[in-house]
This record gives structure tokens, C-alpha cells and sequence, in this order.
């Protein structure tokens, strides 16, 4: 059965004076919105480079999101009855 769907992803950078930066990332569904943050700290000795920070921070963000992401599309594999995918595995599709 075909199946097509669009989410929606919205990511907010935020520069702190102290050199942090923040990162929060929006997934919407349709259905239903999940969120991701993350963050990145420039070191004191080190040149800031905003967008270093914003790789970083966007990058954490994302990542949170993806494993949240895995971890539902694993409670609903289990869900429907079956087996919990092996650790080669991810979400019950081979590597």
C-alpha cells in the first residue's frame, strides 16, 4: 500500500553572551510535534565562531530527535506484535 507523508521540521538557534549556544528543533507530524535540544559551549581560550556553535548545537538537537524518533517507531514495532529488533538493527530494518 503507497504511502506519502510531509513533517515539518522547524530549528531555532539562540547565542547566549557567554558563548553558548542552543538549539531546539521541532518535528510536526500532523499527528502529533516532538522536540530536540541541544547545545554547544565555546571554550574561553578559543576564537568563537558562531557558526561552529550552530553546527553543533543544530547537530545535538537533531540527533536528540532522531533517537526519540527510533525509540517510538520501536515501542510501536513491539506494538503490533513483533520481535525487538537486535542491536545490528534499527527499528526492525536491517543495517
Amino acid at each position: 500500500m503507497p504511502h506519502t507523508a510531509e513533517w515539518k521540521v522547524r530549528l531555532h538557534l539562540f547565542e547566549d553572551d557567554d558563548g553558548t549556544t542552543k538549539a531546539h528543533v521541532v518535528l510536526d507530524t500532523g499527528t502529533t510535534a516532538l522536540t530536540g535540544n541541544g547545545t554547544a559551549h565555546c571554550h574561553p581560550a578559543d576564537t568563537n565562531v558562531p557558526e561552529i556553535g550552530d553546527e553543533l548545537a543544530a547537530g545535538r538537537a537533531m540527533n536528540d530527535l532522531a533517537q526519540q524518533l527510533l525509540n517510538i517507531a520501536e515501542r510501536d514495532i513491539e506494538g503490533v506484535g513483533a520481535p525487538r529488533p537486535s542491536a545490528r538493527q534499527v527499528a526492525g530494518w536491517p543495517i
